[in-house]
């Protein structure tokens, strides 16, 4: 039997690899050329000391100069000497260049633009070869824009069991994507992308979790709930989703959509606009307090623009209360998501 490993490094890059049960990490790492830092392979030097971040494993043999008690208690662990019982998520100490591997690139095809308000549209790709690609519920890509050699960073708004993958794009006036998409793309286009990328992505469930959308920081957000709806959670997950006027509401059906079959999920918005239709008018932060966290045994997952995301994070703060886990993605119109985490 083989479990699936996600191999997050420090640059943002995400590789995947098939582990047996009866194999180490590090072992099934090697064996698909991945070389994750290793010393001695006994469990004594503690140099491919990693963070597993979601999952069950054995940890095998090693020594306390390795990985003390308190370290393995966090979840700290040693990629050759554990050997996985579930699917694992790991932080890699490491970049991706010194591993010698790096972010694989996708062929796909074009095959819808919708225009999902005013100020959002969203497209959808065909990928080529779409066993090929994994990802993680939250995580981005780099989009090459067809008829240049730019690109732009997009999380996935479609869950990685979906067969096709969607994103949403905010309309930016002399935008290069939104120039694309708006004004001449076309099914069957042709698109390239580098990825996956990110830290910002869903783990496993231990508790209560609060999710909080700006504008087109809702994909990763619904890319989270696709997943939520093949793998029920155990504990409540409430989402906020704020934007700035009415014409910036979108996937309000499919909110309400999951709202209806995902056990447990929630979801309440409000619009800054005072002139808006919306039954809450402001910023998210009016919508948070301590009860909405569960006076801190709550996951919070953020993601919006800068001054959204740092004034949730004073707000939170203002409020005396400690998120169990914080997770937070800053993004801007033209900068890629990890150049601004």
């Amino acid at each position: 039997m083989a479990f699936q490993v996600a191999l997050n490094f420090e640059d943002g890059i995400t590789r995947f690899i098939d582990c047996r049960a009866d194999e180490t990490v590090a072992d099934a790492s090697y064996r698909a050329r991945i070389n994750i830092p290793l010393d001695c392979r006994d469990g004594a030097c503690g140099t491919c000391k990693s963070l597993c971040e979601s999952g069950t494993y054995d940890g095998g043999d090693y020594i306390d100069e390795a990985l003390t008690e308190d370290e393995a208690a966090l979840g700290h662990c040693l990629p050759c000497q554990m050997t996985p019982r579930s699917d694992l998520v790991l932080s890699i100490p490491a970049t991706s260049a010194s591993a010698r591997t790096a972010a694989a690139v996708h062929r796909a095809t074009l095959t819808a633009v919708e225009r999902h308000s005013a100020t959002t549209v969203g497209f959808t790709l065909e990928v080529d070869d779409r066993a090929a690609l994994d990802f993680l519920p939250g995580q981005y890509v780099n989009v090459t824009v067809p008829g240049t050699d730019r690109h732009r960073s997009y999380s996935f708004s479609s869950g990685p069991g979906q067969r096709r993958v969607s994103f949403l794009v905010r309309i930016a006036e002399g935008g290069l994507m939104s120039g694309y998409l708006t004004e001449r793309a076309k099914a069957g286009d042709r698109i390239d992308f580098t990825g996956p990328m990110g830290s910002f992505y869903l783990r496993d469930l231990a508790r209560p979790a609060l999710l909080l959308a700006g504008g087109t920081g809702l994909a990763p957000l619904l890319s989270m709930l696709e997943q939520l709806a093949h793998k029920p959670p155990a504990h409540p997950v409430h989402l906020l989703y704020g934007v700035t006027t009415d014409q910036d509401l979108v996937h309000l059906d499919t909110l309400a959509d999951h709202a209806a079959t995902v056990p447990g999920f929630t979801f309440d918005h409000t619009v800054a606009d005072p002139s808006s239709g919306a039954r809450n008018k402001g910023y998210v932060t009016g919508l948070i307090d301590s009860a909405t966290l569960h006076r801190g045994n709550a996951d919070v997952y953020l993601c919006g623009p800068p001054a959204m995301v740092e004034a949730v994070r004073g707000h939170i703060a203002a409020l005396g209360v400690t998120p169990a886990s914080f997770h937070y993605e800053k993004f801007t119109a033209t900068a890629t998501p990890g150049a601004l985490r």
